[in-house]
């Protein structure tokens, strides 16, 4: 064993070796500007080869020892990896169903409030659990959900609301969480774009019942894949795990056995007395647990994340600043009052009145080695996969097709650096001159 603690370290020191011959900084002449982008360094890497070296390919102690950070730093008591944003969001809602909620268990039919224009998973989990969504419309600048229709949305069946915090920027969630607490709802928070946002000094994800995180490559910190849900309440962190770990009613973690002491002795529906706990499923659950090289990366990412966020705010307001002359032209962003956004991109629009059209100015950016996105499904109702698919609206969602047929964003995260902001905003105001 002494002789193997020695080739590790010998390993781990060449990696970082590696790292600095395998990935040298971009040259200054980089042929694109994405709109985003996994940022690391040798750190990174060791922590992966590290955590490789175990051969543990299933959750173990990177993931316990995230789990522990990213609940301290949200002051809850609970946080669950999962193998992506979108799965968090799928176990978020489903932990809902159980019936160990009683009369306050989402059934099929039931109603839950969420945004027309996002991302379809935020959606998603609401139809396959049998629910239905009810779209709010989205208002500018802070493309965010318009609160003013959330009593208009209310109905005899609804239970709960799920929303994202689009692109970094808050929803108003004073307003949000006192509406839920009024009508007893769950509030789930997408936190998916929003990793570090504050609203009124505390952070997003600590005012619903439930939150849930993404670690894909173009998120604040990435693990390749992951994601995450957190809660401060005990029994829906119960909930959460038995769905993530295939339904059952165990909670050992994984190489773990007999953790409640009574392993043997369980009574549970018609099962025979005694049937083995790690082998009792209260629930219908899946496997979504991310593997444990994953968590490591998570580990070595998390630490960055003070600076990560530092630099995508920065670099949101260098564009901010130098695109504020052409307003004539274009809606530029606002943070939502009261709040301090994570920034995960540089959302805008197209006036209806300018003389070129979003698309066009695309093009233009694009052929100029700037990435664009539009802002993701742009009006959900809109999209394919929702032709048949039963839901209730508020309104003629206007916003959300506004925002779909005029908004786009462009990149912030720190894999930019300044000057890469000061040839997007050059570039933006040559679009504006020669479109006309």
């Amino acid at each position: 064993m002494e002789r193997a603690k020695i080739l590790r370290q010998q390993i781990l020191d060449l990696v970082e070796e590696y790292f600095q011959e395998a990935f040298p900084p971009p040259s200054p002449e980089r042929n694109d500007l994405r709109v985003s982008g996994r940022v690391f360094d040798g750190d990174d890497l060791v922590h992966l080869v590290d955590s490789s070296l175990d051969f543990w390919l299933t959750t173990g102690r990177y993931a316990a020892d995230f789990q522990k950070q990213f609940a301290r730093y949200f002051g809850v008591r609970a946080a669950l990896l999962a193998n992506s944003g979108s799965s968090a969001n799928l176990l978020a809602v489903s932990a809902l169903t159980s019936p160990r909620l009683g009369g306050r268990k989402l059934e099929a039919g039931d109603e839950v409030i969420t945004v027309a224009g996002g991302f379809p998973t935020t959606v998603n989990p609401v139809i396959q659990n049998n629910a239905i969504p009810v779209f709010l419309d989205v208002t500018l600048p802070t493309f965010q959900v318009d609160v003013t229709q959330l009593e208009d949305a209310l109905s005899n069946r609804t239970r709960a609301i799920i929303i994202a915090h689009t692109l970094g920027n808050p929803f108003e969630v004073s307003t949000v969480r006192d509406f839920a607490r009024k009508h007893d709802l769950w509030l789930i928070e997408d936190c998916c774009d929003a990793l570090g946002a504050t609203y009124c000094t505390e952070k997003v994800g600590t005012f619903g019942d439930l939150a849930t995180f993404s670690f894909y490559p173009a998120h604040h910190i990435t693990m390749g894949e992951g994601g995450c849900v957190i809660t401060d309440k005990p029994l829906l962190k119960t909930l959460v795990e038995s769905f993530r770990d295939w339904g059952r009613d165990c909670w050992c973690e994984p190489g773990k056995e007999n953790t409640c002491g009574k392993r043997f002795d369980w009574q549970l529906g018609s099962l025979p007395a005694g049937y083995d706990h790690k082998y009792t499923y209260s629930h219908i659950g899946y496997n979504l647990k991310l593997t444990d090289m994953q968590a490591a990366v998570g580990v070595a990412q998390f630490k960055k994340l003070p600076n990560f966020i530092e630099a995508r705010n920065s670099n949101w307001q260098l564009l901010r600043d130098g695109l504020r002359d052409l307003e004539e032209f274009l809606i530029l962003p606002e943070p939502t009052p009261h709040s301090q956004p994570s920034w995960f991109g540089f959302p805008f629009a197209v006036r209806e009145t300018a003389p070129f059209s979003r698309n066009q100015l695309v093009r233009y950016l694009e052929h100029r080695r700037i990435g664009t996105r539009l802002i993701f499904a742009g009006n959900l109702v809109r999209q394919p996969a929702y032709q048949n698919v039963r839901f209730r609206q508020i309104g003629d969602l206007r916003g959300a097709d506004f925002v779909m047929s005029h908004a786009l964003w462009i990149g912030v995260y720190p894999g930019l650096s300044p000057s890469d902001m000061s040839y997007m905003i050059d570039v933006i105001h040559c679009a504006v001159k020669e479109l006309q």
